[in-house]
């Protein structure tokens, strides 16, 4: 090593004159050349061919598995025994042998190389969208049947990619899909969000909840008309604007008027108050799989025709490779051929 290796100075001393500071500056200086010298030491090339060397004790094989010819070899044996100051092999006209101190930095020099080489493949593969991380959004109800199949999904066919969810209402995931704060988000339609865009992943059927000692939980079949002036329960007008919409649109086009007695947020909350013998609700037909008590779910109505949707959406201008991967996975399994795009 070169004699300014062993310069050192002492922390906290200060330099009582101008020269006491020139020499603090220059061992300073020194110090990042050696921190330099040192960091380039460990060329991966170079312990790449003392590796396949130390593995085969025969220059003319080594140099063949690394498609080489042997004096280039030599050269870089000699420039990395000359960077360690030690001697790494015995040389003869017949044989190859280790030092011990070749031994010792063998082992090391594989760790080395190994470490290089899986940072190599996880950068490609994040790179690829194979690893990575994606925060995703989701409503309440999309959780009950239709999020375990997609996340069952995504350990199958991606399982290097790790996932955040976040129960989030439908306003709220376009915000954080606008803001960055979210990957993907399934959400509710429609999307008016300039840069946002998505596909329908979802259609199901409505169920008409009843508490079990409900007149019309008696009858198989439920009218439209049997609804009128009955109590309701139903989503909040502002967190759930989609389902609020979408039953006060079914029963005025039917020229039904319930009475709404409770307003709420979620699909589970509903139940329990239908439950509790406070009215009777419209819930996505996903809510069969929260297996409610005391409930009795009938089919909705079947002159409505009516289902809901559910759209899976995403930034137009993500960066998220993972992301971007795991969207056409979910639409090559779950989505239609058209879009809708955020306007």
């Amino acid at each position: 090593m070169p004699c300014a290796a062993t310069r050192t100075t002492v922390r906290g001393a200060e330099p009582r004159n101008a020269a006491g500071a020139a020499a603090s500056m220059r061992t300073d200086v020194d110090r990042s050349a050696i921190n330099a010298y040192i960091g380039s030491m460990f060329e991966l090339s170079r312990l790449r061919c003392f590796v396949v060397l130390a593995e085969e004790l025969h220059f003319h094989r080594a140099a063949e598995r690394l498609n080489m010819t042997q004096p280039p070899l030599s050269r870089q044996i000699q420039l990395l025994e000359h960077e360690l100051e030690v001697r790494l092999l015995k040389r003869s006209s017949r044989l190859v042998e280790l030092t011990p101190a070749g031994k010792a930095f063998y082992l090391e020099a594989r760790r080395l190389l190994h470490i290089a080489e899986n940072a190599r493949v996880i950068a490609q593969r994040v790179a690829r969208g194979e690893s990575g991380l994606i925060t995703l959004g989701f409503t309440a109800a999309s959780s009950y049947a239709f999020l375990p199949r997609l996340v069952a999904l995504a350990k199958e066919k991606l399982p290097d990619i790790d996932l955040v969810l976040r129960e989030m209402v439908t306003l709220d995931q376009v915000e954080a899909l606008h803001a960055g704060r979210i990957d993907l988000g399934f959400l509710r339609p429609p999307i008016n969000r300039y840069g946002i865009s998505g596909a329908r992943v979802l259609r199901e059927a409505l169920l008409l909840a009843l508490p079990r000692n409900h007149p019309l939980a008696a009858r198989q079949e439920v009218r439209l008309a049997d609804l009128d002036r009955q109590p309701f329960i139903t989503y909040s007008p502002v967190e759930g604007r989609y389902f609020y919409n979408l039953l006060a649109g079914l029963f005025q086009e039917a020229g039904v008027a319930p009475v709404y007695v409770q307003y709420v947020i979620q699909t589970h909350s509903i139940l329990a108050l239908v439950n509790a013998g406070i009215g009777l609700a419209v819930v996505p037909e996903s809510a069969r799989s929260l297996h409610p008590d005391g409930v009795v779910l009938r089919d909705f109505p079947a002159e409505a025709k009516a289902r809901t949707e559910l759209f899976l959406a995403w930034r137009d201008d993500s960066e998220n490779p993972a992301a971007s991967l795991f969207r056409d996975l979910i639409l090559r399994e779950f989505g239609e051929a058209a879009a809708s795009h955020g306007r």
